[in-house]
């Protein structure tokens, strides 16, 4: 009972006809006026009119629910409508009306051809129930409407059903398209919020580490330690609002700053050659995000004394050295890629460029990406 309860209840609170119809639907049911032609002529009587008004009681429902029918559902509407007419036809030429609505059903049928075959289905039985009308002029008055308008009708419904299922897939493929995007651009913040974040964060943490062992032993020195997390803790904010707002530039000459900084706080001696190279934004964006990374990684899991750094133009690409003689990867480690360097491999792709590792003695960073 509980399921029948509610199946009545989501029955009465839906529409009678799917919203994205419009009124159209609504205006079609006028049609249904061609069934008082006869009444022109000929005074209906009392069970007459009872009829026709039982009649329209139970094919308004039938017309609605033909709308949500789906599968079966759909040519059970269409015999339904076929009887109705069937039923009126030896005594009300307008019966034929019914077997066009039938014919309008059929476009709730997905398959074109099996669509096709049932509006021939119904024309096929108007021609039969024709033959149950003795009058010539009225069998005429009946067939004919069901012979001229019941294809252009059924051919009309399946064309305008066709066109609001494809406007329908496009909306979902433009969500999809959206909701994808809005994806990318997470993960492109959670790839340059790792990026900003952990490089900063590194630094602020062996700043205080060193101010820490500083603060018993020399007390200016501890203070100019603590004055640079102060620094760097700002740089980062700003960072961060930065590129949470979408306008953030990772500029190279500020990352090559951040990575001299890096690196003489961690005790690693640097070897720079940087040559000067005018780089569109996007490509000076990669490269410093990747420099970042890389002297990143260098001062937190390299455990290395020194560090190697070349910035070159070769043959229409730029191309980013950074090497160290870290022992991590000593001893047949496996290298692990992680959120750090999956982020940066995405980005060289996505400009066209490739990012190349190379464990020897230490780890050796490689990208190149067009100029």
């Amino acid at each position: 009972m509980n399921r029948i309860s509610q199946g009545v209840k989501t029955l009465w609170a839906r529409p009678l006809i799917p919203p994205e119809q419009g009124r159209m639907p609504y205006f079609w049911l006028l049609s249904l006026s061609y069934m008082f032609w006869k009444y022109a002529y000929v005074a209906p009587g009392a069970a007459e009119v009872a009829l026709l008004v039982l009649t329209f009681v139970v094919f308004f429902p039938l017309y609605c629910a033909s709308y949500w029918a789906r599968g079966w559902q759909v040519p059970a509407c269409m015999l339904a409508g076929c009887l109705i007419g069937a039923a009126w036809a030896p005594w009300n030429a307008g019966a034929g009306t019914f077997f066009i609505f039938a014919c309008a059903m059929a476009a709730r049928i997905m398959q074109a051809r099996r669509a096709m075959l049932a509006i021939a289905g119904v024309m096929l039985f108007g021609v039969l129930v024709s033959l149950l009308i003795e009058q010539t002029q009225m069998r005429w008055l009946f067939l004919m409407p069901i012979l001229t308008i019941s294809l252009p009708v059924g051919m009309g419904s399946m064309m305008d059903a066709r066109l609001r299922r494809s406007r329908q897939e496009l909306l979902r493929k433009q969500e999809e398209v959206e909701h994808m995007a809005t994806i990318a651009e997470r993960e492109r913040i959670s790839r340059d919020l790792h990026d900003l974040l952990g490089h900063s964060l590194s630094l602020i943490a062996l700043k205080a580490e060193l101010a820490r062992k500083l603060v018993h032993r020399d007390a200016g020195a501890c203070e100019r330690e603590i004055g640079d997390i102060e620094v760097s803790a700002r740089q980062a904010l700003a960072e961060v609002r930065a590129a949470v707002s979408g306008y953030r530039e990772s500029g190279l000459a500020h990352a090559l700053a951040g990575a001299r900084a890096s690196l003489a706080a961690a005790s690693v001696e640097l070897d720079e050659r940087v040559e000067r190279i005018l780089l569109a934004p996007a490509t000076e964006h990669v490269v410093a995000l990747a420099l970042r990374e890389a002297v990143t990684n260098v001062v937190r899991h390299a455990g290395a004394r020194r560090c190697t750094l070349s910035l070159a133009l070769e043959g229409g690409s730029v191309v980013l050295r950074v090497a160290d003689d870290g022992e991590r990867l000593r001893g047949g480690a496996e290298l692990r890629h992680g959120n750090g360097l999956s982020g940066m491999q995405e980005r060289v792709a996505a400009l066209g460029g490739r990012l190349a590792l190379r464990v020897g003695a230490g780890l050796a960073l490689e990208l190149r990406v067009p100029a």
